[in-house]
């Protein structure tokens, strides 16, 4: 059989900053006008593993880490460290991808700790983040000897006893809120004075003293993160300025910083009117903003780290589903319903996200239809997309949702007791499964059912 012959899906892709893509860069188009990526194609996939199904592109994954890579070799004279935050989609396959680029990992809770040491992250290479750490999550830091983000006076009550317990030190980056507003949504900004995350820029000074007596804490830099799906560049700037301020003030004060994290935030574009910067500008403003505050304060550079996720993974995604009922409602709109919905992708119910979709089977056809794609689930709100263009949509058709890589396999929930996707990497012509379906027998596996509300015809499941 030979091989199909292709054409790029999109026009203009940008293979140096994929986040500026609405497709996977291996994405393209056969003469019979079936998509394919990673050089499967998607009705194949359907088809082997099922539906709801999240689809990540190996190509779109290491483009992105390169991008990042290259641009802080090009534009940062000093040491630099990139660190993917896994809170993004995290799993063992990623992490071992993000470990092979090179990268290192920003984890948030036991489980990501623990899914990164799995995945072959050096500890060294690896940052605990979080507003509420349990002394099991600061334990496992301390075991693993990974990096602690210093987030609040609790937590570094905490931290000294576990240290002066163990006789052991802990390497801090200290978070705290530069007070810088960006716009997008308000439950992903987290630089501005109103959050829940890091110390006051107030309190700064206080910790900083604090920790220059307390032998158990090595003050290795400071961390700071002003929000999320940002297109702006000037608070990057903003930031840059600000941080190394309290860098030299942490100097003053007798501790030796050599490490300023910057966080990440960069966005992506999930509909055709989005246009994020590249990633090579967003690193090229962080790092001369980072050297001309260090210039201006007569200071070494320090080692750059930064927390990209989104921008990393999200356009390597996409989520397949298929259609199934179809609901017209003369003079307001049409419904199409698939077999997903806010269980595998919470965004659009969550944020108001955005998002764009074709059918893979007839990616070409013309779009002539207007539809609003709504998801399986009891709840009104459960639409995935509003009044897109898509070509005649019918019952058993295949959807695909771009850019479903950041924030959907890994908020995924079981609302209404609906397992979630499985996952597969493409690349090369061969899809490999990196997360399994869940059935409903794995829903069932943690209830309990006492037995005094046992009833006679109780049918054991499994």
């Amino acid at each position: 059989m030979s091989s199909p012959r292709f054409c790029p899906y999109e026009e203009g892709i940008d293979s140096r900053s994929p986040n500026r893509n609405l497709a996977p860069l291996s994405a393209a188009v056969d003469l019979e006008h079936q998509l394919w990526v990673g050089g499967c194609r998607l009705a194949d996939l359907a088809a082997r593993y099922g539906t709801p199904l999240y689809v990540l592109d190996e190509t779109t994954l290491r483009a992105g880490c390169q991008a990042y890579c290259h641009a802080l070799a090009r534009h940062y004279p000093g040491e630099s460290l990139v660190l993917y935050a896994s809170k993004a989609h995290g799993s063992l396959a990623m992490a071992a991808l993000m470990a092979s680029e090179g990268l290192g990992l920003d984890v948030v809770s036991a489980g990501e700790l623990l899914t990164a040491i799995g995945g072959g992250v050096d500890p060294r290479n690896i940052v605990l983040h979080g507003n509420n750490k349990s002394c099991v999550e600061l334990e496992l830091a301390l075991e693993h000897g990974v990096t602690v983000v210093l987030d609040n006076w609790l937590e570094l009550g905490l931290l000294e006893r576990l240290c002066n317990q163990r006789a052991q030190r802990v390497r801090l980056l200290i978070r705290f809120t530069p007070g810088i507003e960006c716009h997008t949504h308000a439950y992903i900004r987290t630089g501005h004075v109103d959050s829940k995350f890091g110390f006051d820029l107030e309190e700064l000074e206080a910790v900083l003293r604090r920790l220059a007596t307390a032998p158990w804490a090595e003050v290795a830099g400071l961390h700071a993160h002003i929000g999320s799906q940002i297109f702006e560049l000037q608070p990057h700037q903003d930031l840059a300025a600000i941080m190394v301020k309290a860098l030299v003030r942490a100097r003053e004060l007798g501790h030796h910083p050599k490490d300023l994290n910057v966080g990440g935030g960069l966005g992506v574009r999930y509909v055709a009117s989005d246009d994020p910067p590249a990633i090579g500008a967003w690193v090229q403003t962080v790092s001369a903003a980072v050297v001309a505050a260090c210039h201006q304060h007569q200071q070494p550079l320090p080692r750059l780290l930064c927390e990209p996720g989104r921008s990393l993974v999200a356009t390597a995604g996409l989520t397949l589903y298929q259609v199934g009922s179809r609901k017209e409602i003369p003079g307001v709109r049409t419904y199409v319903a698939v077999d997903g919905g806010m269980s595998d992708n919470p965004r659009p119910i969550t944020y108001q996200s955005r998002y764009t979709a074709c059918l893979p089977q007839r990616c070409r056809d013309a779009a002539t239809d207007t539809v609003t794609v709504a998801g399986k689930h009891c709840e009104s709100g459960d639409v995935l997309l509003h009044n897109i263009p898509l070509p005649p949509v019918a019952s058993g058709d295949l959807l695909a949702v771009w850019a479903t890589g950041a924030y959907n396999s890994s908020m995924a929930s079981n609302y209404n007791r609906i397992p979630r996707p499985a996952a597969v990497l493409v690349h090369g012509g061969q899809a490999k499964l990196v997360q399994r379906r869940e059935t409903h027998q794995d829903l069932l596996r943690w209830d309990i059912l006492p037995e005094h509300l046992r009833q006679s015809g109780s049918v054991p499941i499994g």
